[in-house]
C-alpha cells in the first residue's frame, strides 16, 4: 500500500505542476493578445484630444493616426464627446471609430487658421465646378490611400463648412469627407449632418462600400464620381437643395474615367427640410 500512495502522490504533483504550466502559458497568450488589441486600437483622448466642444482636436487626432500608421494601422477612437476639428489626414491602414454618443465637428476657421488649402489650380476645373476639383479642404481626407474605414453609431457634423466654394476665404473648408485615388474603402452605420458641399466626395475610389448610413445634407450628400466596384446598401438620405445619390463621370482626376458597376440597394431618398431627418 505505501508504494501505491507513494505513486499517487507523486503523480498528483505531476499533475500540479503540469496545471500550474498550463495557466502560466494561457495567462501568457491573454496578455500578449490583449497587448496586441491595445496597440491596434488608440483612443483620441490618451493624444490630448477633448470632447468639450471648445477644443480643436487637429493635432491629437493626427498623432492618434501617426502612431497607428506607425505600428501598421489600427483604429483610432473616438469615445462619447463633441469633438472639434479642421482637416483630419487619413492614412492606409486606418479605422475611425466614433462611437455612440461621438460627435466629430468641422470647426469654424479662425483667422485664416483652419482647413488645409485647396489644391493648385487645376486647368481643367474651368470647365466643372470647382467643387470636383479639389478634396484637400474637408474635415476628412485621403488621397492615394487603401484600406479604409469611417464606421461607428457617431454622428460627422459640418457645423463650420460652407456650402459653396469660398477660395477666398484662408483656412475655409467645405466637405465633410473628400477621398481620391483610393481603394478598398469602408464607410458604415455613421451619420452625417450638414456636409457641406458635399456629405461625401468620392473620385477615383474603387472597391467602396457605403451601408447604413445616415445623411441630412445641406448641399450634395454623396457624389460618386470616377468610381467602380461600389456597393451602396441601406442609406437614407435628405438633400433639399442638390444632389442626394449621384452617379457621376467628371474630368476631377484630369483625364476621363468613367463610374462603373456599381450596385444601390434599399436606399431612400428625401428632400425635406435641413436637419428634419436626424432630429427625427
Amino acid at each position: 500500500k505505501r508504494p501505491l500512495r507513494l505513486f499517487n502522490q507523486q503523480r498528483n504533483i505531476r499533475l500540479m505542476k503540469m496545471k500550474k504550466n498550463t495557466l502560466t502559458v494561457a495567462l501568457m497568450l491573454c496578455l500578449m493578445v490583449a497587448a496586441s488589441a491595445k496597440q491596434q486600437f488608440y483612443n483620441v483622448l490618451d493624444y490630448g484630444a477633448h470632447g468639450d466642444d471648445r477644443t480643436n482636436n487637429t493635432k491629437a487626432i493626427q498623432a492618434a493616426i501617426a502612431a497607428a500608421s506607425k505600428n501598421g494601422g489600427g483604429t483610432v477612437y473616438f469615445p462619447a464627446g463633441k469633438f472639434l476639428s479642421y482637416t483630419i489626414r487619413l492614412q492606409s491602414h486606418i479605422t475611425l471609430y466614433l462611437d455612440q454618443g461621438a460627435m466629430l465637428i468641422a470647426d469654424q476657421e479662425k483667422n485664416g487658421v483652419g482647413y488645409d488649402l485647396p489644391e493648385e489650380n487645376a486647368w481643367y476645373k474651368k470647365f466643372q465646378d470647382f467643387g470636383h476639383s479639389y478634396w484637400r479642404n474637408s474635415l476628412i481626407y485621403g488621397d492615394g490611400l487603401h484600406d479604409l474605414a469611417i464606421i461607428g453609431q457617431g454622428l460627422i457634423w459640418g457645423r463650420g463648412l460652407y456650402t459653396y466654394d469660398k477660395p477666398e476665404i484662408k483656412g475655409s473648408g467645405n466637405k465633410a469627407i473628400g477621398l481620391k485615388n483610393c481603394y478598398n474603402v469602408t464607410i458604415r452605420d455613421i451619420s452625417i449632418l450638414h456636409g457641406g458641399h458635399f456629405c461625401l466626395l468620392a473620385t477615383g475610389v474603387d472597391n467602396l462600400t457605403i451601408d447604413n448610413v445616415r445623411a441630412d445634407a445641406d448641399r450634395d450628400a454623396f457624389d460618386i464620381d470616377c468610381c467602380r466596384n461600389v456597393h451602396i446598401s441601406n442609406c437614407t438620405i435628405n438633400s433639399p437643395t442638390d444632389d442626394g445619390l449621384c452617379l457621376k463621370s467628371s474630368f476631377g482626376l484630369g483625364y476621363a474615367r468613367a463610374t462603373e458597376n456599381v450596385t444601390i440597394n434599399n436606399c431612400q431618398v428625401y428632400g425635406y427640410d435641413h436637419g428634419s431627418l436626424l432630429d427625427g
